[in-house]
């Protein structure tokens, strides 16, 4: 898989914070639920001070690398830490080096098998900050998907 080199600044997100695992049975329904209630309970909607339109699937605090636990928030990126919702939560995505990949198909199935690429190409990872911003709009079937791997 082609990825480019990319140095990003600090961003601030807010949204919905479960934690899974790889090894979970229940990793994709935990995931998708969570993607389910960020849209359609309005969540999205009532986050103020949004950067841009763009939803945000972030991977962080990771207990073992690929095999432990991990934080996934399903959110957007914020100028500002105010005026959110009960029950929203923050977390800023560290400065740092990242690998960034270019992916465009069905939101879900381009998704896992970039996933499932990436586990496979022995890439230097960090282990910080991972996400995925998917540019504005809610098609599924035809979406442009940046994915920020950091790495070391």
């Amino acid at each position: 898989m082609k990825y480019e080199i990319v140095h990003l600044k600090e961003k601030i997100v807010a949204g919905l914070i479960v934690r899974t695992s790889n090894g979970d049975s229940n990793m994709t329904k935990v995931i998708g639920e969570t993607w389910k209630r960020f849209f359609e309970e309005g969540i999205y909607e009532t986050i103020m001070n949004k950067e841009n339109k763009n939803t945000i699937g972030l991977y962080t605090n990771y207990k073992n690398k690929v095999d432990g636990e991990y934080d996934v928030v399903v959110c957007c990126e914020i100028s500002k830490e105010e005026k959110l919702p009960e029950g929203i939560q923050v977390r800023k995505i560290e400065e740092g080096k990242y690998a960034k990949f270019k992916i465009k198909g069905h939101v879900q199935e381009a998704v896992a098998e970039f996933w499932s690429k990436l586990w496979e190409m022995g890439l230097d990872r960090k282990y910080s900050f991972d996400f995925e911003e998917y540019k504005g709009g809610t098609e599924m079937k035809e979406s442009e998907i940046d994915i920020y791997i950091s790495i070391n």
